[in-house]
C-alpha cells in the first residue's frame, strides 16, 4: 500500500516531530511524508487558495484522496482500517492524506476527497494532525493484519 500525508508547512525540530517519526517507524507500509508551504505573507483567504494551489499539484493523478477536516466523518479505528484495505483491494493506487495549514483546507479540496475524515469536533494543531495520523495509519496497519495493538 502506497501512502502519502501532505501537508501544509514544514515541520522543525519538536515534541510533534519525534511523535510523527516514532510512529512512521512503526509503519511497514510505504508512506511518504511530503510538505508545502507559502512563506509570502497574505491575507488569510488569500493563503488558503494559495495552500490549495500547492497541495494539488503535489496530488497523484490516480490518487484516491482522504481530507482531513472537522466537518468530515468521525470513523473508528477499524472503520478506517476497513476503508484503507479496501482501497488497497481494489487497485493499486496511492492514498493522500490531506493537512491543511493553520487556516484548514480550502473548500474545494474537502469536496474533492473521496473521504473526508474527521478527528473529532475540536480543532488540533495541524502539526501535531501529522502524529496522530501516523499513529492511526500504524493502528490501521495492525488492525487489518489482525495484530493485538488495536483493543
Amino acid at each position: 500500500m502506497r501512502l502519502m500525508i501532505l501537508a501544509v508547512g514544514r515541520m522543525k525540530q519538536s515534541p510533534e516531530r519525534e511523535l510523527f517519526r516514532h510512529y512512521l517507524g512503526r509503519i511497514s507500509w510505504d508512506v511518504e511524508l511530503r510538505e508545502v508551504e507559502e512563506k509570502r505573507p497574505m491575507p488569510s483567504a488569500q493563503l488558503i487558495a494559495r495552500e490549495a494551489e500547492l497541495l494539488r499539484a503535489a496530488i497523484p493523478g490516480d490518487a484516491r484522496i482522504i481530507s482531513l477536516d472537522s466537518g468530515g466523518r468521525a470513523l473508528t479505528s477499524p472503520d478506517l482500517a476497513n476503508t484503507l484495505g479496501q482501497w488497497r483491494d481494489e487497485a493499486d493506487q496511492p492514498i493522500v492524506f490531506l493537512i491543511g495549514g493553520a487556516d484548514g483546507l480550502e473548500k474545494s479540496l474537502i469536496k474533492q476527497a473521496d473521504l473526508k475524515l474527521s478527528f473529532g469536533a475540536v480543532t488540533w494543531p495541524h502539526m501535531l494532525m501529522r502524529g496522530m495520523l501516523a499513529e492511526q495509519i500504524y493502528r490501521a496497519q495492525q488492525i487489518l493484519a489482525g495484530h493485538p495493538y488495536h483493543r
